[in-house]
Order: structure tokens, then C-alpha cells, then sequence
């Protein structure tokens, strides 16, 4: 798909002009709008280096997430945990990956209603040759380099513990 034409000017700066203008200096308007922004760019160029993997990055984020567990699975809700994703998004995620022999499930023996997600080989092979490919573009941090990307997840936590994703040390 090609890239739209660049304009001439910073339409969230210009936003922001107006924004002044009409109801005061709110810096926080523009901040969010470069967030949500950012995210839409950066979802893009990840989800396409993926995407020949039948992946999205959601997907993605699972299989790597199994692979960073001892035994290569996890319980469901230990997924959703983990990826801070609502349980039903969890399982539409998992069985995408069980669809595409990525993952298997089977009821879990430690919990009489969980189910575990195991990663297969296949799975394992995806998820490293999507890594390699992700690691490749920097996963469209590019533009920065390991300090700034640093600064930027340093300047972003804050966020997230105020939003109750994790207890702050």
C-alpha cells in the first residue's frame, strides 16, 4: 500500500494552534493525539512484518509470551494477565493461533475449569523468524536510538502504573 502524500504542515501542531485559540493551552491534548498517532503508525509497520506470518501483533505478543514460560505454556488467564487484555480477547486470540496450528489447548490439571496454551513447533519457528524480522526494522523505533527509546519507555511508565498495570517499586 503506498504512503499518502506528507503535508506541508504538522496537522497535530496546527490542531493545537486551534485548540489555544479556542478553549486555552492544554498541552495534554496534543500529547495524547502524537500518542494515538504513534500507535497507529507503529501498529501498522509491525502488523505487516508480521501479517506474512498470519500474525497480528496481538498474536504475535501471545506466542512470544508462551516462549518466555519454562515449560512453553501458560493458563489462559495467565495470558490475559500478562498481556493486560480482557479474557475474551484472550481466547479469540489463542484460537486464531490454535486455527493456525501455532498453539494448542488442553484443560489445565492443576485448575478443573482453566485451559492451558501450549506452543507447538510450528509455533516456535514463527515466532523466531517473526522476531528476527521485527528486530530487523526495530520494531519501527528506527527512528530512535537505544537511549531515546529508553527515555521514551522511562517516560511512558508513569501511565501505566497510574492506570494499575503494576505496583510501582
Amino acid at each position: 500500500m503506498p504512503k499518502p502524500l506528507s503535508l506541508s504542515f504538522d496537522p497535530i501542531a496546527r490542531a493545537d494552534e486551534s485548540w489555544k485559540r479556542r478553549w486555552g493551552n492544554v498541552p495534554s491534548m496534543a500529547a495524547i493525539t502524537s500518542i494515538m498517532r504513534a500507535q497507529q503508525i507503529l501498529l501498522a509497520e509491525v502488523d505487516a512484518v508480521v501479517k506474512p506470518y498470519g500474525l497480528t501483533f496481538a498474536r504475535y505478543e501471545a506466542l512470544v509470551l508462551l516462549t518466555f514460560s519454562k515449560s512453553g505454556e501458560l493458563p489462559m488467564s495467565k495470558i490475559g494477565e500478562r498481556l493486560m487484555v480482557h479474557p475474551t480477547s484472550v481466547t479469540n486470540t489463542v484460537d486464531r493461533l490454535v486455527r493456525s496450528g501455532l498453539v494448542a489447548k488442553r484443560p489445565n490439571p492443576n485448575d478443573g475449569r482453566g485451559t492451558l496454551a501450549t506452543i507447538t513447533d510450528k509455533g516456535r519457528e514463527v515466532v523466531e523468524a517473526a522476531t528476527r524480522d521485527l528486530m530487523a526494522m526495530d520494531f519501527g523505533l528506527g527512528c530512535y536510538d537505544a537511549e531515546e527509546c529508553a527515555e521514551i519507555f522511562a517516560m511512558l511508565r508513569p501511565l501505566r502504573v497510574a492506570a494499575g498495570d503494576f505496583a510501582d517499586d
